[in-house]
C-alpha cells in the first residue's frame, strides 16, 4: 500500500533430488519499498521467477538473489520490472556462483511504460565460475515507451580475480584461505542489504557451508 515498507527474504536449501519451481509477484504502490531478497542453495532442477510492479509515483523496488550450485545442479531465473507510475525506481542484483558441473540460466527485463517518466531502473547479473565445466547463460533485457528515464542492464561473467589472490597471499594468506575469502566476499556481498542481524548471519552460516569454507 501507500507509504508501505516491507522486507522479504525467502530462502532454500532442499535436497539435491527436488525440483522446483517458485514466483514472487510484487506491488508497490505511492512511495512505498520493498527489498526482496532471495537465496538459492539446493534442488536438482529449480526454477525461481520474480516480477515487481512498480504502480505510485515515489515507489522503489530493490530485488537481491544469492545463488551457489555445484554438483549438476540447475537453476534458471527469470525477473521483470515494470515501471508503470513515473517517479519510480528499481535496482536488481543477482550474483550466481557456480562450481562442478552446475549451470544457471538469467533472463531480466525492464518495462516501462509510456506514463512512466523519470524512471530509474537498474539490473545487474553477475556470475563467478569456480570450475572449468560450470556454466551460466544470461540475457539482461529492456522494453523502454518513455522518452525521459534512466536504465542500465548489463552482466558479468568471471572467474576469481588473480590481482586479488596475489594480494591476500602477498599478506600471508594461504592460497586456499585467500580463495575462500574472496568466494565468501563475493556471495555473501547481497545479504548486506538484510538489516536483521541474526537473520542475516544465519544465512551467512548457510552459504559457507555450501562453498564448503572453511
Amino acid at each position: 500500500g501507500p507509504g508501505a515498507q516491507l522486507t522479504y527474504v525467502g530462502a532454500q536449501n532442499w535436497s539435491k533430488d527436488t525440483l522446483a519451481f517458485q514466483t514472487n509477484s510484487i506491488a508497490v504502490e505511492r512511495d512505498a519499498k520493498v527489498l526482496s531478497l532471495n537465496v538459492h542453495l539446493g534442488g536438482r532442477q529449480a526454477r525461481h521467477e520474480s516480477h515487481s510492479r512498480l504502480l505510485g509515483p515515489g515507489a522503489h523496488s530493490e530485488m537481491l538473489a544469492v545463488t551457489v550450485a555445484n554438483g549438476s545442479q540447475e537453476f534458471d531465473q527469470r525477473t521483470l520490472q515494470t515501471h508503470i507510475s513515473p517517479n519510480t525506481t528499481s535496482n536488481l542484483l543477482y550474483k550466481n556462483a557456480l562450481l562442478d558441473t552446475a549451470k544457471t540460466i538469467f533472463s531480466g527485463l525492464i518495462i516501462v511504460e509510456p506514463d512512466a517518466q523519470k524512471t530509474d531502473a537498474k539490473q545487474t547479473n553477475r556470475a563467478l565460475l569456480l570450475s572449468d565445466n560450470a556454466s551460466i547463460n544470461t540475457k539482461p533485457q529492456l522494453e523502454i515507451f518513455a522518452d525521459d528515464v534512466k536504465c542500465t542492464h548489463g552482466a558479468a561473467i568471471g572467474q576469481l580475480d588473480d590481482d586479488q589472490l596475489f594480494y591476500l597471499r602477498a599478506r600471508g594468506i594461504g592460497e586456499q584461505d585467500a580463495r575462500s575469502m574472496l568466494i565468501h566476499a563475493f556471495a555473501s556481498d547481497v545479504l548486506n542489504g538484510i538489516k536483521h542481524e541474526r537473520l542475516r548471519a544465519r544465512l551467512e552460516e548457510i552459504l559457507v557451508e555450501k562453498l564448503h569454507l572453511p
